[in-house]
């Protein structure tokens, strides 16, 4: 099938890989984004994107922090302060994470003439908490701890923000997931010629990494990367009880 030049640099600016080789996996995957990058990873051409990296439109993020509650939601960037006061208004019970049809996205709509959307609202509790909003209002992450403070809940919100963890531990990596990255791997090692004995015992490194790489305490402290999260939070006595991150 034909594909658009726009699909084209799309997979290209995710990839760095060639227009002509991101034109060829396009085609061989009927258009499909994911497929491509699959396509890309199975030739050797390219690491993983970034899914949560492609755009989706204006946007922004707020977080509203009261004592030991937060309330985070992501919505389009021109209505930052409707943002704000759903947040206030979330936190305070008045309207409840799954609400989507609220008087005043309707009132906003009419008012500036452009389609407001709430994306995501979620209320999140803990003895510690720490937020953070990236510079452009595209990315927002709140972390609880257990255990801790406040400083070190805001530190590692930073770090979610910068490295994206998909899971907490390596053991929450979902198999589905794994089991979709052998196929690449074994098509990855039968190119580059890996001996068949061998291919089992590396394929068993692969997917420690790629588990660790995923997984929140794995991964190295983005400000004192010779630290892994896991040992920072062993140092402050703390526990991370959950931790969410929006992207636009």
């Amino acid at each position: 099938m034909s594909v658009t030049i726009d699909q084209i640099k799309e997979l290209r600016e995710a990839t760095g890989v060639s227009m002509m080789a991101c034109k060829k996996a396009l085609e061989e995957a009927s258009g499909d984004f994911d497929k491509a990058v699959d396509v890309l990873r199975q030739k050797g051409e390219a690491k993983a994107a970034d899914r949560s990296g492609r755009s989706t439109g204006q946007g922004a993020v707020a977080i509203e922090i009261e004592d030991s509650k937060t309330d985070f939601v992501a919505k389009s960037e021109d209505f930052l302060a409707l943002g704000q006061s759903l947040a206030r208004k979330l936190i305070n019970g008045e309207i409840n994470p799954e609400d989507r049809e609220l008087p005043e996205v309707k009132d906003a709509v009419l008012k500036l003439g452009e389609n407001v959307v709430i994306g995501n609202m979620k209320i999140i509790e803990g003895d510690n908490l720490g937020d953070y909003i990236h510079s452009n209002k595209k990315i927002g992450v709140v972390v609880s701890l257990k255990g801790g403070s406040p400083e070190l809940a805001k530190d590692i919100a930073m770090h979610v923000a910068a490295t994206n963890p998909s899971v907490l531990s390596p053991e929450e990596v979902s198999q589905e997931l794994v089991d979709k990255e052998k196929l690449i791997w074994q098509e990855q090692l039968k190119s580059e010629g890996k001996p068949e004995e061998i291919i089992d015992k590396i394929m068993m490194g692969k997917e420690q990494k790629f588990r660790g790489e995923n997984a929140l305490l794995k991964q190295p402290f983005v400000k004192d990367p010779d630290k892994s999260i896991e040992q920072l939070l062993k140092e402050s006595d703390a526990l991370v009880e959950e931790f969410v991150r929006f992207a636009l």
